[in-house]
Formats: structure tokens, C-alpha cells, sequence
């Protein structure tokens, strides 16, 4: 398969390059400082699972020029989906498909409201990585996993051909689930409720667990995750908090999440794609979802103020 990996970061960069260390037929699209050093230099990425360099890759800053591809791996943030459009545009021909890899659970419906459902999967990874320099992607924590599946999981050629070129590459966990739906809620339940706890106390998840008080707001956040996923008749297991509660009592001490190092460190996140997403839907479906409320309020401001939608000083 040829495969165009859409943002070369911490996701795009680890499995993009797994897949190429395999020998698959893979082109980068980067920017910026990155998109330089991986023309100068290659890509470099150090793992728990093996570090490994490439030393000329594919890469370019334009899809344009990326070539006929089967497959485009969406890498980009939730909220950078929408002006990633246009350049998939430029990548999707009569037979590409795209494969989401983002945190939330909406993306997928909103690449097909784009291009239709014969172009997209339904996809979620989970990976704790990042670009430590250009050029460079390091891998710290977590068994890197890649599930999907087509929308209404009905088995296809593509999805097994997709499957067989992710089980060549080391470092990886793979699966095409039986229901991709509820495998992308499996995910958000625990990263939308460790972002949003953790963005508002600013505790690595070690603290987090470990107070009462905050370990109860997780256990909400994800009842109320549960309770909408229910009434959009996602079949998630009955005990699905505590089995979410006991992967994040395995989670190193120190770690925090994605969308909590981007909101304490003053950049854009993904807080409406995560907390706010499930605010909206609870709010569409008649769920309560106070706690869940609550936390994207109290980040809404300095989001906003982020964005420069606000203005005020901020301690």
C-alpha cells in the first residue's frame, strides 16, 4: 500500500515510521522546522519499543505533491480537522480511504460529511509520544495500538489489507474490533476524563487518583461519558468506569495528557473536541452531564483567551 501520513508528530511521526522501517510504501507531510530536518536528516525515533532512524524518508510540506496514495493517516489534532480538509483533497483519489487517528469520537462523521463514507474508516490509536526536536519523535509511555474498522463494520478488503501492512511493523498493537464505534468510546471515555480533570487541577494522573476528591471527578466525568454514549446506542460494557479507572491506576506517576500539557502550557487544545464535544451531545440527548460541565466552563476562558477571542491578564 502506499500511504500518505497527514502530520508528522508524535502519531503520525511513530506509526508513519514503524510502517516505513517495514517497508511499506510511505510519504510524510510535515512543516515547518520538522519538514526540514526530516529532508536534511531523515527521521529519528527513540521508543520504549526499539529506537530506530530512517535516514531518507518521503516527505513534503505540500499534499499536492504526495503522489496517488491508498490510504491517508490523519494525524493532526481535533481541532486542526477542518483546515486539514483542502489539503486532503489534494491526497483523495476514487479509491483512498482516510484513516482517522484522533482523540475524539466525532471525526470520522465529519470527514464523511467531506468526501463520503467510501472514503473514510472509523479509527482510534493510543500512543504517549511527541517531536523532542525536529526531526526526532520520542515514545516515553504506553503500548502503542492502532484498532479500525469500516463505520458500520461490515468486513472489507481494504480494512484487511490495511491490518496486514500494520502487522508487519514492530512496536504495535493491532486490531480491526468487531464494533469500531465502541472501541473509539473505549478511548474517549478515559482520555476526555484524564484531560479534563487533569487540564483543571494541573496534577500529573499519579495525584489525580490518588486524592478522593479527584479521583471522584474522574469516576463522574466517565459516568457521564458512559450515560451519553448509551443514549447514542454505543454498546459499551456495564463496568466500563472501573475497567477505565484501572487502566489509569497502571498510568506511570507522572504522566498527564495530551490536551492538559496543551492547556497548561498556554496553547491551542482540544477541549472542545473532548469536553465540550461531550457537553454538546449530552445537552442533544437529554443527559445531564454537570461534572463534565463544569470542567470545560471553568477551561472555556483561558481557551478562549488562547485563541485571542478574549482579552484579559492571566495570573
Amino acid at each position: 500500500m502506499r500511504i500518505a501520513v497527514f502530520g508528522t508528530g508524535g502519531v503520525g511521526g511513530y506509526y508513519g515510521g514503524r510502517l516505513a522501517e517495514a517497508g511499506e510504501d510511505v510519504v510524510f507531510i510535515a512543516r515547518g522546522p520538522h519538514l526540514e530536518a526530516l529532508r536534511e536528516s531523515g527521521l529519528r525515533v527513540e521508543s520504549t519499543k526499539g529506537d530506530f532512524t530512517l535516514p531518507s524518508i518521503q516527505v513534503t510540506g505540500d499534499p499536492g505533491e504526495a503522489g496517488d496514495v491508498d490510504v491517508v493517516m490523519l494525524c493532526v489534532k481535533c481541532w486542526q480537522v477542518p483546515d486539514a480538509v483542502e489539503g486532503l483533497r489534494q491526497l483523495i483519489g476514487p479509491d483512498t480511504f482516510v484513516l482517522p487517528m484522533e482523540n475524539g469520537v466525532e471525526t470520522p462523521e465529519q470527514l464523511a460529511a467531506e468526501f463520503g463514507w467510501r472514503h473514510v474508516l472509523g479509527g482510534v490509536c493510543g500512543i504517549v509520544s511527541f517531536i523532542a526536536e525536529p526531526g526526532l519523535i520520542r515514545h516515553i509511555a504506553y503500548e502503542p495500538f492502532v484498532h479500525f474498522g469500516e463505520w458500520d463494520n461490515r468486513p472489507s478488503e481494504r480494512v484487511d489489507r490495511l491490518r496486514q501492512a500494520f502487522e508487519g511493523a514492530r512496536g504495535l498493537i493491532v486490531d480491526t474490533p468487531p464494533d469500531i464505534q465502541a472501541a473509539m468510546w473505549r478511548k474517549y471515555i478515559l482520555i476526555a476524563s484524564w484531560s479534563g480533570v487533569g487540564a483543571v487541577t494541573r496534577a500529573p494522573i499519579g495525584v489525580v487518583r490518588s486524592q478522593p476528591g479527584t479521583r471522584g471527578l474522574l469516576e463522574g466525568a466517565m459516568e457521564e461519558i458512559h450515560q451519553v454514549a448509551t443514549a447514542q446506542g454505543v454498546n459499551l460494557p456495564d463496568d466500563i468506569v472501573p475497567q477505565t479507572l484501572a487502566i489509569l491506576d497502571s498510568v506511570e506517576y507522572g504522566g498527564t495528557a495530551s490536551m492538559q500539557r496543551d492547556v497548561m502550557e498556554g496553547r491551542f487544545s482540544e477541549l472542545e473536541a473532548q469536553t465540550g464535544a461531550l457537553v454538546r451531545m449530552g445537552e442533544d440527548a437529554g443527559v445531564p452531564t454537570p461534572v463534565n460541565k463544569l470542567i470545560y466552563h471553568a477551561l472555556r476562558p483561558m481557551e478562549l483567551r488562547t485563541r485571542g477571542q478574549v482579552s484579559f491578564e492571566a495570573p
